[in-house]
């Protein structure tokens, strides 16, 4: 094999496969290194084995980015339908589950099989279980100590990913390599991420492991998500803290509608006038898991007595007690599950419209690497299948 190559991209996930793809396709010679033995090993566990790829609904809004502006430009060089016209070109079979996430019927591996299927160019060279050593900026571009040999090439593009999942080989090399050309890095923490409790909250709940309810979680900085909640022997998952996983800071409570099916106030009010001689817990369990109302009913947030035996101004802390009951998590439980990372490299640095860095020419960098996160429901995916398309043009 050749030591010199156009491009060479480090990284064999969802970004780095879309951005050989694209540059193999404009007749560039490309090289994609990983340490795996494998690609797409994180599209392989996502969406539960089936991959939620993409959202019928992309906007900038559904990405978390100290520069809010940045993603408009490769989400409109490379769409969601974009990628769904690929998919359906493959005849990949695909279902629109809740809020449009859009998931494979049968398999993740589709959608690996796909980005290998577009790769398969004899311009394009892929090497699997070899680590970068060393990189060092040439007149010409850039020069790679691999495991055995060195790598000459134009263009070099970090397709790295972050820390989540470190089981899958996660590790902050992208970021060192920003850090040795001076680029700055956004703090990073786990996002999309289950929150564990304090000791006592986790004791109290840890029975109810295993039960879901909707729910309405609101942050401290008034961003709402309307979806499930879990309870698990370690705190609280499910859509709607995953989502607001993303927005909560250390320290910081969380506000949750526990009946926001439910009109509760009617409901006590009714059942007092039918029923007086209910208990409020009996009464409660119509609109919520009956274990779940005898555990606030044991830390004492609210009452169990007959109706008839409140007041009304009794009745209408019990009903904001579930609308807006609050607590507030331990933590997260980090890397270790989290989908994806917050944080990265600062996007200042890097042209939003070719993903190039602005101070060092030939450098790019793509996918979760960078600052820019989505929300649950295909965005990540999204971000990687843009950001790779757009370096791919220009590599």
């Amino acid at each position: 094999m050749s030591n010199k190559f156009d491009v060479v991209i480090i990284g064999a996930g969802a970004a780095g496969l879309m951005c050989a793809a694209q540059a193999g396709m404009r007749g560039r010679r490309v090289l994609v290194v990983d340490n795996a033995k494998k690609p797409g090993r994180k599209i392989l566990i996502s969406g539960g084995g089936r991959c939620n790829f993409t959202n019928y609904d992309v906007s900038a809004n559904n990405y978390l980015c100290r520069n809010p502006h940045f993603v408009k430009s490769a989400l409109s060089q490379y769409t969601n339908w974009d990628f769904i016209s690929m998919v359906s070109k493959y005849g990949i079979e695909f279902e629109e589950r809740d809020h449009g996430q859009l998931f494979c019927l049968d398999s993740a591996k589709d959608i690996v099989s796909m980005l290998l299927k577009e790769c398969e160019m004899p311009n394009i060279s892929q090497r699997y279980k070899t680590d970068v050593h060393h990189i060092e900026k040439t007149e010409s571009g850039f020069s790679l100590h691999l495991d055995t040999d060195v790598i000459e090439c134009e263009s070099l593009v970090v397709a790295t990913g972050g820390l989540s999942m470190p089981k899958l080989g996660a590790t902050p090399f992208g970021y060192k390599i920003a850090e040795q050309f001076g680029l700055p890095v956004v703090p990073t923490t786990a996002g999309l991420v289950p929150f564990t409790l304090h000791k006592q909250d986790k004791e109290d709940f840890a029975e109810l492991s295993g039960i879901a309810i909707p729910a309405e979680i609101t942050a401290e900085d008034g961003t709402v998500f309307k979806e499930a909640l879990l309870f698990t022997h370690r705190g609280l998952s499910g859509p709607s803290v995953l989502q607001i996983s993303s927005f909560w800071k250390a320290g910081q409570k969380v506000t949750i509608n526990l009946v926001p099916e439910a009109d509760v106030k009617q409901l006590l009010e009714a059942s007092r006038e039918k029923h007086p001689n209910q208990s409020m817990k009996n009464t409660l369990a119509k609109v919520l898991p009956k274990r779940l109302v005898e555990v606030l009913i044991e830390r004492k947030e609210i009452s169990d007595k007959p109706l008839k035996q409140y007041n009304p101004k009794e009745l209408s802390a019990i009903v904001s007690t579930l609308e807006q009951w609050q607590i507030v998590p331990n933590g997260t439980e980090g890397y270790r599950t989290a989908e994806v990372t917050l944080g990265g490299v600062d996007t200042d640095t890097i042209s939003s419209k070719t993903m190039e860095c602005k101070s060092v020419a030939g450098l790019y960098f793509i996918g979760e690497v960078m600052d820019v996160t989505g929300w649950l429901g295909g965005y990540n995916f999204q971000w990687c299948w843009s950001s790779g398309f757009a370096a791919g043009q220009r590599v």
